[in-house]
Formats: C-alpha cells, structure tokens, sequence
C-alpha cells in the first residue's frame, strides 16, 4: 500500500471533512522547514480516522504525537552516529534527521481515544469519532 500525499490543486471545491481535517496543516500558514516532511496518508472511515505516515528507518522511541486544543502534532527525531578507526585513519560519521507535521482535528475527532502504533516504518494512528449525539449541544431555556 503506497501512501500517497493530497494535493489540493488537483481537486479544486474538494470541501469536505478530510480536506478540514488534512488541508490544514500548520506548515502552510507557517512555511517549510528544509527537513523532509514524510508522505501522510488520511482516510475517512464510519467510525473514525486512519492517519498513517511513511517514516521508515525510525524507531518507536524517536517520535512524539502531542494534542494542543485541537492540533495534533506528529514529530520525530534521530541521530545517527558512526565511527571507525585504524592505525592510519579515523572516521566519523554522523546524521541528524527531523521532522513534524500538525494537523487540526475536526470537530468530530474524539482526542482523548487516540491510538497510535509504529510498524514496518509506517506510523500509523486511529483517531475515533465522537458519537454524533454526543455533538449536539442542545440546550432549553427556560422562559420565565
């Protein structure tokens, strides 16, 4: 299954939940950082969001998903360091790779049950959806 990126352009008046929920990523408002920003696959289902980002060669310890209201942040880190030496030379080799991507989570995104695995380079996150009863906020005044 390849992961495949959402390109707006491409799909002009694309105006539903998933475009509120991918099309805005903080970066845009923010502009790119010279770090690779890995592939981001989101799709809808009945009862929730499957949210999975290619970022092979990871460790489960290198990454950090945080919720602040409601952006969900999604961010990793790795050092990489390597030496070797002999009589006559020595060498070093070090590699620093980063990245972070935010999301805001639509309405409908249950925040508190959010679950999230990594496997086979592939983080992936299922974010629930809130029972649509529990969405309405109805209320009746009382006239006096």
């Amino acid at each position: 299954m390849g992961l495949i990126k959402l390109n707006k352009s491409r799909v002009p008046g694309f105006t539903n939940v998933l475009e509120d929920f991918f099309g805005r990523d903080v970066s845009d408002f923010l502009g790119t950082s010279a770090d690779i920003v890995p592939a981001v696959n989101v799709k809808e289902e009945d009862k929730g969001f499957q949210v999975d980002v290619a970022a092979p060669g990871m460790e489960k310890s290198d990454f950090k998903v945080n919720i602040d209201n409601d952006t969900l942040t999604i961010s990793a880190e790795k050092e990489e360091r390597e030496e070797e030496s002999d009589e006559k030379y020595s060498r070093k080799e070090f590699s620093y790779s980063r990245f972070s991507r935010s999301f805001v989570l639509p309405k409908t995104a249950d925040k508190n049950k959010i679950e999230a695995k990594y496997e086979n380079g592939i983080l992936s996150l299922y974010i629930p959806k809130i029972a649509e009863k529990e969405l309405k906020d109805v209320k009746s005044i009382e006239i006096k």
